[in-house]
């Protein structure tokens, strides 16, 4: 991914619970994969799966949940990721295994055949994405499935704050265009008829989480695991920057998400896309 941000694991991770929910109604929605074909001195092959952008692999071993036997390797371009998604690698319980490897979701083209290219709140982040999308699904094994959900709350308060923040005459000239990054995502529609066009069976849906956060500051803490890695990470050189920087957009996010007796209330809009290749 071109300017990719730098990455904090242990940041993003603080939130699993909540980021962790959309790609488990991804995965339910996910059809049976095709029957892997036998091959010499193969028993019982496995399923090849691919997680693009997996992050520090929490959401990959899930993966391995429904598809023990299968052979699950996650693609990430963040080092610091990888190195957190280690702690999953191996074997799995059902004969498969989990293995992690450095790719770049803009530029990755599979160079072996899949039965399930799925991705995690990943793809927001690769400008003009969906042009990849004939490269993955020819790569598919007839009646294979690519699955991702990314996004789509990038005119609510908590991005749209960001990027006015980085659009005014204090910070235009160190921050320009790093807080609104994300024009390219389609609606459930425009990657449906994407999707569809390339003969593909598709469901399409978009779902808002309403999210309760708690702690103080929570929407600002929410951010800094994703949306906001691209400011922090030109920043990161002179801290004391930083944090004037943090402290008008915490002001910002406040008034725009107030704290009520229970937490603060985060909706949050999630866009899921599910397109299964023909069987011949």
């Amino acid at each position: 991914m071109p300017d990719s941000p730098h990455w904090d694991p242990q940041q993003y991770l603080r939130h699993s619970v909540h980021r962790t929910r959309p790609f488990i109604d991804l995965l339910a929605r996910i059809p049976d994969l095709p029957q892997p074909a036998a091959s010499a001195g193969a028993a019982s092959p496995g399923h090849r799966i691919a997680d693009l952008g997996c992050g520090p692999g929490n959401v990959t071993a899930l993966l391995a949940s429904r598809w023990p036997g299968a052979h699950i390797t996650g693609y990430d371009n963040s080092a610091d990721m990888l190195r957190e998604a280690q702690s999953h690698a191996g074997p799995t319980e059902g004969g498969g295994s989990l293995d992690f490897r450095p790719a770049d979701a803009a530029t990755w083209v599979p160079d072996e055949p899949f039965d399930l290219i799925v991705s995690n709140a990943a793809l927001q982040w690769v400008p003009n994405h969906p042009d990849s999308f004939e490269t993955w699904i020819n790569s598919l094994n007839p009646g294979g499935t690519l699955a991702f959900q990314v996004p789509g709350n990038f005119v609510s308060p908590s991005h749209s704050l960001l990027g006015e923040l980085c659009d005014t005459p204090r910070w235009r000239q160190r921050l320009d265009g790093h807080g609104r990054r994300f024009v390219h995502i389609l609606s459930p529609a425009g990657y449906l008829e994407r999707l569809i066009g390339l003969g593909c069976t598709v469901d399409a849906w978009e779902t808002t989480y309403v999210q309760v956060l708690t702690g103080a500051d929570p929407v600002l803490d929410w951010v800094k695991g994703t949306a906001l890695r691209p400011v922090l990470t030109e920043l990161a050189d002179e801290p004391a920057l930083a944090e004037e920087f943090l402290a008008e957009y915490r002001d910002l996010l406040r008034k725009a998400y107030p704290q009520g007796p229970y937490g603060t209330v985060f909706p949050f809009r999630r866009i899921f896309v599910v397109a299964r290749r023909a069987d011949g």
